[in-house]
């Protein structure tokens, strides 16, 4: 393991699938494995000793599901990073998720390169969600009536940056797909956060859509 290296954990019941994301993080670079769980409880007694930088965390676990375990360790661990990787895709799930503290929501289905990607994304301060996942985010943005009052406070320019946020672009796509520069992408979103009153990402994009 490099020095420089990021540590994971994985939090996965199914053995062969956890196994599978294991072997893919150690292979990675700029990754190590801090250790993998088959359930929430465990996770939440070692994960703590370990303190790694970013965990993959499946929902549908034996007792406590993952929402629950996110929300017990971002409490106390509000630094560690959390990346949804799950086969669900329904509105409550997903918006519990980033209630609970999740950073990304990806699904299984995106394959071994997308999970890798989403969390290098994550770890460099995006929000990767898959684009299934994204739609109904934008979806419930659209349909939010306290995202239509905090919408005012925002420029036309802001909220395409924020709309852009909430599909889980980093700063360069957002700057290639509005035209502008990576500088101006910066400004618009500190701008955004200073009206919101927030200072994370998926804070501005979860009050934008009153979750």
């Amino acid at each position: 393991m490099a020095i420089d290296d990021k540590i994971i954990c994985i939090v996965e019941d199914n053995d062969e699938l956890r196994e599978a994301l294991a072997l893919m993080i150690q292979y990675s670079d700029g990754f190590a494995l801090g250790g993998s769980f088959c359930d929430a409880e465990s996770a939440m007694d070692n994960i703590p000793f370990i303190m790694p930088d970013a965990v993959l965390m499946d929902i549908n676990l034996p007792v406590n599901d993952g929402i629950v375990c996110v929300g017990n360790l971002k409490n106390r661990y509000p630094q560690i990073l959390f990346l949804m990787c799950t086969s669900f895709e329904d509105n409550d799930k997903i918006f519990n998720s980033l209630k609970a503290g999740a950073s990304g929501y990806i699904l299984k289905t995106e394959g071994p390169e997308n999970i890798i990607n989403a969390l290098s994304e994550m770890i460099e301060g995006g929000s990767p969600m898959s684009s299934a996942i994204a739609r109904k985010v934008v979806a419930s943005f659209n349909q939010s009536r306290e995202a239509q009052s905090f919408s005012s406070l925002l420029t036309e320019r802001e909220k395409d940056v924020l709309q852009f946020l909430s599909k889980g672009l980093m700063n360069k796509e957002v700057a290639a797909a509005m035209e502008i520069s990576t500088g101006t992408v910066r400004k618009h979103i500190q701008h955004i956060y200073e009206k919101l009153h927030v200072s994370t990402r998926v804070e501005a994009v979860n009050m934008f859509l009153n979750r």
